[in-house]
C-alpha cells in the first residue's frame, strides 16, 4: 500500500505521487522512495525532516531530476546534489544532520526503542538546499523506522547489582544470546540489542558505567551479567556471543581471554582494543589510562583526539590482552579514520598475535577506509564530532570520532549485514523464531 501523501498540482494539473514503501520497517530495512505524475525532466527536491526525542531538527535532501515519464526512483536515480550524492537509496537517513541554527555538537540517538523514528519526506519544485519551511511541497509522506519488530518483548534486569535491559524475538525460544556491551560514554544504550532481537537473537543491553559505581564494577559484574543472560529461561544456556563497541571491546577480549565463567561461542569487536585489559576494578582500570593523558591531542577545532592515548602499541604481553588464549571466533570491525581508538593498529598487533599463538583461524578483520568510530547499526547519521561527556570524570568535551560520511555509511550497512551473518553462523540459531512484520 502506498503512504498516506498530500499533493499539490503541478503546472498541467496533475498531482504529483509520493509512494514510500514500507511505510513502516526495521531501522536496518531499506525503504523505496518513487515520485510519479511528474512532468518530464522536471527537477525536483526530496527532503527528510525528523525531530529527535530532544526535540532537535534533522535534514537531508537530495536533487533529482525525472525521466522521461515524470517518475523519480531514488532506489535507481541519481542524485545530484543535496547533503548526498549519487545513486543512493538510504541517502536521505544516513546523511542527516541538524537543521541550520542548531545546537553544536548534537549526536541522534533513539532512547525510547519501543516508539518508531518518524520520518516526513516531502518533494519540492526546483533544486533547493535551503528555506524548505516557507515553501510549499508538492507532496509529503510521514515513515515510521522501528529498532523492535513486533512481539519482540522489553525486560528490566536489576538483579545481583546487575543493571540492564533484555530484549527478547517474538515466539517460544529458546534463542541464542548476546551481551551487548557499549563504550566510555555510559549509560543503558538499548537500540542495537533492540534490532538484535528483532533478528532473532536474545540480546541484553548492559549498563556498567556509573561513575559513583566505577569502584566496584569490575570481572565479576560482568560475569553475574553473562550468568544472568545465560539462565534465563527462554535463552539457549551455552550459546552465547559477546558484542563490543569502543571500550566495551576490551572488556570482551579480557572476558573471552581470561574468564572462567564467560565462554562465548563468539565475540564482535567494533572500534576497540586489547591494550586495555580488564584484570582489577573500572576505576582502577582508568586511573591507569590518566597516567598518560599527555598524548590525548586536541585540532584547531578544539576536538579531543583520543587515539594516541594507548599508542605506540605496548610490546610488553602484560600490557595487553592475551588473545592468543580466546577459544572462539573473532571478528573485529574496525574504521580507518578512526579517532577515538587506534583500532587499526590493534587489530594488526591481534592478528599477530593470535597467528603466534595459533589461533589466526578464529580471526575475521572487516576495516573500513574513511569510515570513523561509531560504526553503528544501518542508515544511522553519520557524526563526525559531537559533544562527550567523559563518565569516569565527569566532563563534557568535544569528542573527534572521524571518518566520511559516505564511506561511514556504507561501512555501517556492510559490517552489519556481515555481523548478522556471523552471528547465525557461530550461534545455534533457534528455528523457534519468525520475525513478524511490521
Amino acid at each position: 500500500m502506498l503512504a498516506p501523501v498530500r499533493t499539490v498540482g503541478t503546472e498541467k494539473g496533475t498531482c504529483p505521487l509520493l509512494s514510500v514503501q514500507p511505510c513502516r520497517g526495521l531501522l536496518d530495512e531499506k525503504f523505496q522512495i518513487v515520485i510519479m505524475n511528474l512532468l518530464p525532466n522536471q527537477e525536483v527536491t526530496i527532503y527528510c525532516l525528523h525531530q529527535s526525542e530532544d526535540k532537535d531538527f534533522w535534514e537531508a535532501f537530495g536533487h533529482y531530476i525525472s525521466d522521461e515519464h515524470g517518475t523519480v526512483t531514488v532506489a535507481k536515480d541519481e542524485s545530484l546534489g543535496g547533503t548526498y550524492e549519487g545513486t543512493e537509496q538510504m541517502g536521505l537517513i544516513w546523511s542527516m544532520r541538524p537543521t541550520p541554527g542548531s545546537r553544536s555538537g548534537l549526536r541522534l540517538r533513539k532512547k525510547n526503542v519501543l516508539t518508531p523514528m518518524v520520518i516526513h519526506i516531502s518533494v519540492y519544485s526546483g533544486h533547493l538546499s535551503e528555506g524548505f519551511s516557507e515553501k510549499t511541497p508538492l507532496a509529503t509522506s510521514v515513515a515510521e523506522r522501528w529498532y523492535v519488530a513486533p512481539g519482540v518483548q522489553r525486560v528490566n534486569v536489576r538483579e545481583k547489582r546487575v543493571r540492564g535491559t533484555l530484549f527478547l524475538p517474538p515466539g517460544p525460544g529458546p534463542y541464542p544470546g548476546v551481551l551487548d556491551l557499549w563504550g566510555g560514554g555510559g549509560g543503558l544504550v538499548e537500540y542495537r540489542s533492540a534490532l538484535l532481537a528483532s533478528h532473532g537473537f536474545a540480546s541484553m543491553a548492559l549498563d556498567y558505567f556509573a561513575p559513583e559505581e566505577l569502584k566496584t564494577v569490575d570481572v565479576s559484574y560482568f560475569e553475574k551479567a553473562y550468568q544472568i543472560l545465560q539462565n534465563h529461561p527462554k535463552v539457549q544456556k551455552d550459546n552465547l556471543a559477546m558484542f563490543g563497541l569502543s571500550f566495551g571491546t576490551a572488556i570482551t577480549l579480557s572476558m573471552a581471554a581470561n574468564s572462567k565463567v564467560i565462554k562465548p561461542q563468539c565475540c564482535v569487536c567494533i572500534n576497540g582494543s586489547h591494550v586495555v585489559p580488564i584484570d582489577k576494578s573500572l576505576f582502577e582500570v582508568f586511573e591507569e589510562i590518566k597516567k598518560h593523558t599527555d598524548r590525548i591531542r586536541m585540532n584547531e577545532e578544539n576536538q579531543i583526539i583520543h587515539r594516541d592515548l594507548i599508542l605506540p602499541i605496548p610490546s610488553d604481553p602484560a600490557l595487553k590482552v592475551d588473545v592468543g588464549r580466546i577459544k572462539c571466533p573473532l571478528l573485529l570491525v574496525n574504521g580507518g579514520d578512526d579517532q577515538s581508538w587506534p583500532s587499526v593498529e590493534s587489530a594488526a598487533d591481534i592478528e599477530m598475535m593470535m597467528e603466534k599463538a595459533g589461533n589466526r583461524h578464529l580471526l575475521t578483520v572487516l576495516t573500513y577506509p574513511d569510515a570513523g568510530h561509531l560504526i553503528e547499526p544501518p542508515y544511522s547519521p553519520h557524526f563526525r564530532a559531537t559533544n562527550f561527556i567523559r563518565q569516569q570524570t565527569s566532563g563534557k568535551i568535544v569528542m573527534l570520532w572521524g571518518g566520511q560520511t559516505k564511506p561511514h555509511a556504507y561501512a555501517q550497512e556492510d559490517s552489519w549485514s556481515k555481523t548478522i551473518a556471523f552471528l547465525h553462523q557461530h550461534l545455534c540459531f533457534s528455528s523457534n523464531f519468525a520475525k513478524a512484520k511490521l
